[in-house]
């Protein structure tokens, strides 16, 4: 019996990691995470300089950041159970090692279809190593520690995901050494390799502790059921709303059943299902799936529009956008320390509520100065509903993850782990699929040049409507979480027990 065997029995009890190499594990680990935040949002920003100077098609613009969406959105639950099966820490060293490869060959693409590709790649990669991360940190430490765990993780997902834009305008517009777009992927390749050198020593294999198999009829439906839905989401207003688009999409919701119905026949079979359908009866997990994919649709509408209103309805300049969003990032990011280290545990779900009524608020503020101050806006004038935005996503974003995890049995993390994630890319794909009416219908395809500039400043006013209303569905939503996270009660209780009964967490 090797520590690799995936049918071996459960290993003994083993000496914890010594806290040292627990925090330097979850250092690694959130800074593969935060790559893949910036490797989201940093694109978006230097789409203009990648289309002049690569000589890119609209169609091949699109693809460039939905291939990566939908490679990463195709591969989560299949990366979160082979983590299970053949060791968290060895599908985050593929993945991690796939990764800083595919950017490689993102910053070296001699055309746009070689890039594409590589985007696709790199997605697909990212799927290999982003469900480990939780993964990781729920296998490593302690109940009672992970709130503390997941508020720092909530903080490293704010920061990453609006620094990405910020990143990208400086190194675009920096220029380095002629290469124009170029250093925005090949900036993690110094990352990636000292990530995985440095992971290769510090990370403890974990994985589940019952024999698993990889279900494969399952990964084809998964692949084939995101496709049909997100394939014609991409690309539906440029083709001008085909009724085929439509048919695949209702087909990805026969697809789907077909996929709950094989999945419970696999899990009575052999007990190895894909996605482990239990889950859905731990209320926790269940509401918050359904929170996760309503904020994400929110964030796919807003990221999106926003880049467009500052960039080419304002005509700023990269540089001058990403500067922008830096009031949002450093909200985000404190917000989502206090939210888990200090108001959870305090207040529990009224938390995350007022996370959601803040974050509308500031939308709302958002639509009243664009519309007061129109094509004259500074971004000093952004500031205000940028900082309640960013509050009020910070207040979410962190303990969020904390109550979906908290009643999930550890041998399934790895499953869980990947349909947070998955459910998460669903609902931005279907808010990029809603841009196309909330804010390019607005616009319409006719709009003369010198009205272009009040067109964009319209149709981002009415996307944000959108926006606002969502987040009230969310916030409703939310009154179906678990009114404090059972992850905290869970930490005191094992605390508590005798050290020969607490579960085993690592497996070496």
């Amino acid at each position: 019996m090797t520590p690799n065997d995936p049918t071996a029995a459960p290993a003994a009890p083993v000496a914890p990691s010594s806290d040292r190499s627990r925090w330097l594990a979850l250092a690694i680990v959130m800074t593969a995470a935060f790559m893949d935040l910036v490797d989201v949002t940093i694109v978006n920003i230097a789409i203009p300089s990648i289309r002049r100077s690569a000589n890119a098609s609209v169609s091949q613009i699109q693809w460039i950041t939905a291939g990566y969406a939908l490679a990463f959105a195709a591969g989560l639950i299949t990366g979160g159970r082979l983590g299970d099966i053949h060791g968290r820490r060895r599908l985050f060293l593929i993945g991690i090692g796939g990764f800083t490869l595919a950017s490689a060959l993102c910053g070296f693409a001699a055309n746009p279809e070689m890039l594409v590709a590589s985007r696709i790649l790199q997605g697909g990669m990212a799927a290999m190593m982003v469900p480990q991360v939780l993964s990781i940190v729920h296998a490593t430490f302690p109940a009672h520690e992970r709130g503390k765990v997941f508020g720092m993780f909530g903080a490293v997902v704010g920061l990453g995901a609006v620094s990405g834009p910020l990143l990208g305008a400086l190194l675009t517009e920096w220029n380095l050494f002629g290469l124009e777009w170029r250093p925005i992927f090949l900036i993690n390749l110094p990352v990636g390799v000292l990530a995985w050198l440095l992971g290769r020593r510090f990370i403890t294999e974990s994985k589940a502790p019952k024999a698993l198999k990889l279900d494969l009829v399952g990964v084809a439906l998964v692949l084939l059921g995101l496709l049909m839905l997100l394939y014609p989401l991409t690309r539906g207003r440029e083709l001008g709303w085909p009724l085929w688009g439509y048919v695949c999409m209702a087909g990805a919701l026969v697809v789907f059943a077909a996929l709950v119905s094989y999945e419970k026949r696999k899990a009575a079979r052999d007990g190895s299902p894909l996605i482990e359908l239990s889950l859905f009866r731990v209320k926790s997990f269940a509401a918050g799936i359904a929170v996760q994919t309503v904020f994400g649709v929110a964030l796919g509408i807003f990221f999106l529009v926003w880049t467009l209103y500052m960039q080419i309805g304002l005509g700023w300049s990269p540089l001058r956008a990403g500067l922008t969003g830096v009031p949002f990032s450093l909200a985000v990011s404190t917000a989502a320390g206090l939210s888990v280290q200090q108001l959870v545990p305090r207040f529990g779900r009224k938390v995350l509520q007022a996370g959601a009524l803040v974050m509308g608020v500031g939308v709302l503020l958002y639509v009243g100065e664009a519309h007061r101050y129109g094509l004259s806006i500074a971004s000093w004038q952004m500031a205000l509903p940028l900082v309640v935005m960013g509050v009020g996503m910070g207040l979410i974003v962190a303990p969020l993850t904390d109550v979906v995890l908290s009643e999930v049995p550890r041998e399934h993390a790895g499953s869980a782990s990947g349909l947070i994630n998955t459910v998460q890319q669903m609902g931005n794909a279907l808010g990029l699929g809603l841009v196309s009416v909330v804010f390019f219908g607005e616009i319409g395809d006719r709009t003369p040049p010198a009205r272009v500039g009040l067109a964009f400043v319209h149709a981002f006013q009415h996307a944000l409507w959108w926006v606002a209303g969502i987040m009230g569905v969310i916030f409703l939503l939310m009154s179906a979480l678990p009114k404090r996270p059972a992850q905290h009660a869970e930490g005191a209780a094992e605390a508590e027990l005798p050290e020969a009964e607490k579960e085993p967490e690592l497996v070496r």
